[in-house]
Parts: C-alpha cells; sequence; structure tokens
C-alpha cells in the first residue's frame, strides 16, 4: 500500500454512516486535492470493505462507479441502500446525502 492510498482510506473512513462523499472530496480531505481520479484508482485497490467503506465514495454526479471492485454499480447502490440512502437510476441525491464536513 503507498503512503496515498493510506491517505485516502484514512479519509474515507471518516464517511458517516447513511452519507456519501465525491472522489474530489476524498481527494481534498486526504490532502491530495485534484487528485480525484486517482483517489478512485486507489479505491478500486481497497480490500477491505469493512474497514474502509469505499461504497460511500460517488461521483461528482452522484453516481455509482461503474467499476466497484465489490460486485459493480448495482452492489454499491445495495449497500448504500442498506443505510438508508435513497439511490434512483444508479444514482444518489447530493443535496440529501452528500457528507457535510
Amino acid at each position: 500500500m503507498t503512503d496515498f492510498d493510506r491517505d485516502v482510506y484514512e479519509a474515507v473512513k471518516r464517511i458517516p454512516e447513511g452519507c456519501v462523499a465525491t472522489y474530489g472530496q476524498i481527494a481534498e480531505l486526504s490532502g491530495h486535492p485534484r487528485a480525484a481520479r486517482a483517489v478512485g484508482n486507489a479505491l478500486h485497490r481497497n480490500t477491505d470493505l469493512d474497514g474502509v467503506p469505499c461504497f460511500r465514495v460517488v461521483s461528482a454526479s452522484g453516481r455509482m462507479a461503474p467499476g466497484f471492485c465489490f460486485g459493480g454499480p448495482f452492489e454499491q447502490a445495495k449497500m448504500l441502500r442498506a443505510e438508508g440512502i435513497r439511490v434512483v437510476n444508479l444514482h444518489v441525491d447530493l443535496e440529501e446525502y452528500q457528507w457535510k464536513i
């Protein structure tokens, strides 16, 4: 694991249950602004879904990750719904569910 991955995973661990964050938001929180795409790559390498809830990270438009590494976007949506987050057409309403820091 790289230092970058570790920074990203620590930021993702802070997302409260029932909320989502965007890749850009995690980039900022992890100390790597403008690295949203690299955040996605780091999350794709995550092997600890219980410890690093990467399913809570969505695109800037609220879209599920097309390549969600723990079963694809439908599985990500299922995990978010289990936390009470409404997912419609594989999108989350960021006005309602985005983590406000």
